[in-house]
């Protein structure tokens, strides 16, 4: 593994293609360098030049007095190459590559320069960002090697004088400018940065490579992560186990969302965005947190720094006020993030009463008027609601336009913050005084301009905690029977590339799903009567053809069907299908008894190119299209990660008692897709889909029935990639 410690911790650089000229790039990114307190030693190397803004110049890496730990190269791409192979001969392990017109560009030549690039990096074992990066900013060693203008000499400090909290974040992102934004749009916040670090095209070292290397280094307590595509996926999931076992928030912006942003992706690094749906589900399940743009990631990175390990045991939340109307848009911010805003217990409701008004009130949110807040403070209020045993966090609603009141308030908010272990935010309704925020940093109080992002980032920190007490509790994964495996694998050695229901269904039973409903598949009328009368029910009548994937709208399917309309049905479905499909191989109509009724949803099995095989489930069964609820999580599933991703359905209310329907068996529903994930586990290398729909959950305790099933064989895809390369 290259070494990082060289790239991000250098002792000594050199700087290829510096220049005295402050309105190039070449000069500005040796001037940004020289702005800031490094401490290491400083080498240009020029072929023009033999003094650089007052530093002697050398005019190649050959010629240094040393062996530098790293190089800064930013010269035309054209010539990056050849560079980059004199650094790795002169036994420099590290660089940085600035320059542009690699494989973003059109046409195959800068590509195959990128490609060029990685080749080198590994026969040198050289730790390499870019190209087509912005660099990175260590701002704790002061070593800025970035062209960025929000580390420009005029654009400040680069640590805060009073920062929130004792941690640090780093940030690590795809794009350049984006990447620094976080940093330069979080200055009138006063976070604490540590890295921060763009990786570009990544024709070397990717995110996922960054972000390992500083968990292991430690110091970083939050990481904010930019991605349009990840590189290494088995590498970065990895990662992300780490940073969660860890207690490390991951907050994760994911753009190329939308056909316009794809496209834009594909411009911009070369990158393939990737299916957003399976982005999400692996974030879900992984433990990262999405954030939708700079300043939702950064609230969410304040509310983090700030409450540390002090994680809301629960969603109930206190909200105090002297604003009424604030305090109420408070409250339903809180209840369109789901949080909750429960009526405060008897005792908690005495104590306050006894210090607001009359015309105030103690329910929740509580309104102690401008009069208590006088009385009380902010500190003290605040400590009467966080004592209530029915609330988790607490949000006080304050004017931080005047910094005086606070300045009054500090040490009671210092001694608050040091008693009680839940966590209190801050919103101001105001804007606040540049005074008033390093007051509440100094508290150690996150300060949140906007209500929604308040909340938001609340119910963020509810959600860790629960990810990582459900991480702690993660059984072991579940084994099957070596009996249903190989089975399973002997059935689809010889199997054609689509299994319709008769073929899938043997599968499904090997593994417990199903199977023995007395369904009999019939080449004839005949045969088909015959089936009904001996299953003595109504019975549903559906085609079987590898060629026809969707029977109901190729007119494959007749339901709850007589024994005496049988053949007549028979006739119709065959002649439908064959109107459909003229040239489809159809095996028989399949004759199976009416399931019983409950509420339809699908389960299906994806082969994601990029993330593998994931688990889908949704509402609706075959209207699952016009419903659009699903969620997806990666495989095998526990039954704990079953009933969460059955949770995340947004209608995942219906499953409940309703409307005089009794509640549906949603254990049964998790048992069955944890049995199906280990299916679809154990066989990835031959399964590329499965399809169980619909499926019927039944009243609580009576199970679930397979309605209809479909399985596609294809070869799972030779690994890409740096994972690959691995």
């Amino acid at each position: 593994m290259p070494d990082l410690q060289k790239l991000l911790w250098p002792k000594s650089v050199a700087v290829v293609g510096a220049s005295n000229d402050l309105h190039s790039l070449r000069g500005r990114i040796f001037e940004t360098i020289l702005s800031h307190p490094y401490e290491g030693r400083l080498y240009p190397v020029s072929r023009s030049a033999v003094e650089v803004q007052g530093h002697k110049a050398f005019p190649s890496v050959e010629a240094l007095p040393e062996t530098v730990d790293m190089a800064v190269l930013i010269i035309p791409a054209v010539h990056v190459a050849a560079e980059l192979e004199r650094c790795g001969k002169a036994g420099i392990k590290a660089a940085v590559i600035l320059s542009s017109g690699f494989a973003e560009e059109p046409g195959g030549g800068g590509a195959r320069m990128q490609t060029e690039i990685a080749a080198i990096a590994r026969r040198y074992d050289m730790a390499v960002t870019g190209p087509n990066s912005e660099g990175f900013a260590n701002i704790a060693a002061g070593f800025c090697p970035t062209f960025s203008p929000a580390l420009d000499k005029s654009a400040g400090a680069i640590r805060p004088t009073q920062s929130i909290g004792s941690g640090q974040i780093s940030v690590i992102s795809q794009s350049g400018g984006a990447g620094f934004a976080f940093f330069d749009r979080a200055r009138p916040r006063n976070l604490l940065f540590r890295q921060v670090i763009t990786t570009g095209n990544e024709a070397a070292l990717d995110v996922a490579d960054v972000l390992d290397f500083l968990l292991d280094e430690g110091g970083t307590d939050v990481f904010l992560l930019l991605v349009e595509d990840v590189k290494s996926p088995d590498k970065f999931r990895r990662a992300a186990a780490k940073a969660l076992a860890a207690g490390k928030p991951l907050i994760v912006g994911k753009i190329g969302q939308s056909e316009p942003g794809v496209r834009a992706v594909a411009s911009h690094t070369a990158s393939l965005a990737g299916s957003q749906a399976a982005y999400r589900a692996i974030f879900e399940h992984d433990g990262l947190i999405e954030g939708r743009d700079f300043d939702e990631m950064l609230d969410l990175a304040v509310g983090f720094l700030a409450c540390g390990d002090r994680l809301p045991a629960g969603k109930r939340i206190g909200i105090c006020t002297a604003s009424g109307g604030a305090g109420v848009w408070m409250a339903d911010a809180c209840a369109a993030v789901g949080l909750d805003v429960p009526v405060l217990d008897g005792a908690t409701r005495q104590a306050l009463d006894a210090q607001i008004p009359s015309y105030g009130t103690s329910q929740n949110p509580v309104d102690s008027t401008a009069q208590g807040v006088q009385k009380m403070g902010y500190a003290g209020l605040a400590r009467v609601v966080a004592d209530s045993p029915l609330i988790d966090g607490v949000i006080v609603v304050i004017t931080a336009r005047r910094s005086a009141f606070l300045e009054g308030d500090l040490q009671k908010l210092k001694d608050l913050r040091r008693d009680v272990k839940k966590p209190v935010f801050m919103w101001t309704y105001t804007l606040p005084s540049e005074r008033s925020v390093e007051i509440l940093n100094e508290g150690g109080y996150p300060l949140f301009t906007g209500a929604p992002g308040c909340a938001r980032t609340m119910r963020a920190l509810c959600d860790y905690r629960e990810r990582r007490a459900r991480l702690t509790r993660r059984p072991a994964a579940r084994v099957s029977s070596p009996q249903a495996r190989n089975a399973v694998r002997a059935v689809l050695a010889t199997a054609a590339p689509v299994l319709g229901e008769w073929q899938a269904r043997p599968l499904l039973a090997a593994y417990g799903i199903d199977g023995d409903d007395g369904a009999v598949l019939a080449r004839s009328a005949d045969e088909a009567e015959a089936a009904a009368r001996a299953l003595n029910r109504p019975v549903a009548l559906k085609v079987q053809s590898p060629d026809i994937l969707h029977k109901t709208e190729a007119g494959g399917v007749a339901l709850n069907v007589a024994a005496n309309d049988v053949r007549a049905a028979y006739e119709r479905v065959l002649a439908s299908a064959r109107r459909h499909a003229p040239a489809a191989t159809i095996d028989g109509v399949l004759v199976a008894p009416m399931a019983r009724p409950g509420r339809e949803v699908i389960l299906g099995v994806n082969r994601d190119p990029r993330w593998g095989p994931l688990l889908m489930v949704g509402l609706g069964g075959v209207l699952v299209e016009a419903m659009a609820d699903t969620a997806l999580a990666p495989m095998p599933l526990d039954h704990d990660a079953a009933l969460a991703l059955i949770g995340r359905l947004k209608g995942a209310r219906l499953l409940g008692a309703l409307r005089g329907a009794p509640e549906a068996d949603v254990d049964a529903l998790a048992a069955l897709m944890v049995t199906l994930s280990q299916l679809a586990a154990d066989h990835a290398d031959t399964i590329a889909e499965i399809d169980l729909n619909p499926v019927i959950v039944h009243a609580k305790g009576d199970g679930v029935t397979v309605v209809d099933a479909l399985i596609v064989k294809g070869a799972a895809p030779r690994a890409q990639g740096r994972d690959a390369a691995e």
